[in-house]
């Protein structure tokens, strides 16, 4: 009997022993279960996300190969130029250059349509060629400093806008953007057309000098200017500046002339010693001339001046007032008096002299002179001692006005 309990008490024990495993596995099976669910849930989710990137890489290399092939055909080479460019995809801009002393004529640059056609028309480089004058016109062409013309010639003497090109127009976003080269604006009637813009009419009314200090020629896209006989453009293209003749020895004077150089010109001046009753003079150096000794007792004679002296300015017209245009010194200071004067009646009203100095003096411009004019002023210098002359000297000063205020 003992023997059969003892077997019916391991039976069970086995039995309680089996119940208790067969649970703890069933839960580890539910773990690995949900385990393996969550895995597969995240491998689908990874799976939908790389299908994705595999349809984007496919669009853009399929993009990539479609603008590839969307290309405008090559540009036929420029004559005399050369282009600026090696891409021809839609979108992209190509440049033109022309070599020196061509210029272009035509757009700047052009660009790649959406239609695969390059917008505008082919340019073409064509050789300066320099402004003819005609046999009347004496005035001087814009040069710069090789004497080579700085622009083309106007197609007629006036400077009215005569001009058109092609504007260059780009399609983006559904619109349409229109713009000209340098020098050019959209026509107000034809976005298509580049009107010239006349910048001589543009500035005629403003200061003399805001664009060219004497003409301005307009052409098209530009302008230049020039200078009248007698002057040369300067550096900056547009100011003007005198040509020394005497300097550059480009004069006719002869030995026994004096050159003077004016403002668009030169003279030749022949110096002629002054006749004073009683009094004789002699040529002592190219711009002066000395009494000769009086005869003892000739009081005449003695109210002559010891010396004159001659001087020749050249001014522009119109100068501003009052300004100082000459200076004048005693040689030497002698006697207890000394006095500067103005001889002469016609040119009192438009100069005086001014005492500035123990023994100086200065002219002083107090009304504008309109040119071309001459001018002709003696100073006149008288030393005294004891109210008694006992030196007298002239300064004959001769004012040569331009035509032009430069």
């Amino acid at each position: 009997m003992s023997d059969i309990r003892t077997m019916k008490l391991l039976l069970c024990v086995l039995i309680i022993f089996s119940s208790q495993l067969f649970t703890s596995q069933a839960q580890e099976c539910e773990v690995v279960n949900s385990a393996l669910q969550q895995m597969m849930k995240t491998l689908s989710a990874h799976e939908m996300s790389l299908r994705s990137l595999q349809k984007t890489l496919k669009q853009m290399q399929s993009t990539r190969t479609h603008s590839t092939g969307s290309a405008c055909p090559p540009p036929p080479p420029l004559m005399n130029g050369r282009m600026l460019g090696r891409i021809f995809r839609m979108g992209h801009e190509i440049h033109y250059l022309c070599d020196p002393g061509f210029q272009r004529m035509g757009p700047e640059s052009r660009v790649c349509l959406q239609s695969l056609s390059w917008s505008d028309t082919q340019p073409s480089c064509q050789r300066r060629i320099s402004p003819v004058l005609s046999a009347g016109d004496t005035e001087g062409s814009a040069m710069n400093d090789d004497d080579e013309p700085t622009a083309e010639p106007p197609s007629s003497s006036s400077s009215s806008s005569v001009y058109t090109r092609t504007s260059r127009c780009v399609e983006f976003l559904d619109s349409i953007h229109c713009s000209c080269d340098a020098g050019f604006s959209i026509s107000s009637s034809n976005t298509s057309l580049c009107m010239d813009i006349d910048e001589c009419e543009l500035f005629r009314h403003t200061p003399p000098g805001r664009v060219c200090a004497h003409t301005c020629v307009n052409t098209a896209g530009s302008f230049y200017c020039r200078c009248p006989d007698g002057y040369k453009l300067s550096r900056d293209s547009r100011s003007c500046h005198d040509v020394d003749e005497c300097v550059q020895a480009a004069h006719n004077c002869s030995s026994e002339q004096v050159c003077v150089n004016t403002y668009g010109g030169h003279r030749c001046e022949h110096i002629h010693c002054p006749e004073f009753h009683n009094a004789t003079y002699i040529k002592t150096s190219a711009l002066r001339c000395e009494r000769s000794p009086c005869v003892e007792e000739d009081s005449v004679c003695l109210q002559a001046p010891l010396s004159v002296t001659f001087h020749f300015m050249s001014v522009v017209s119109n100068m501003r007032v009052p300004v100082v245009l000459f200076r004048v010194s005693a040689e030497r200071l002698l006697g207890d008096s000394l006095r500067f004067s103005l001889q002469g009646n016609s040119s009192v009203q438009q100069v005086s002299i001014q005492r500035s100095g123990p023994g100086t003096a200065r002219l002083v411009l107090l009304r504008s002179i309109r040119g071309p004019d001459q001018l002709t002023v003696d100073i006149q210098i008288d030393q005294t001692e004891r109210r008694k002359l006992i030196g007298r000297y002239l300064t004959r000063v001769t004012l040569f006005i331009s035509p032009y205020d430069f």
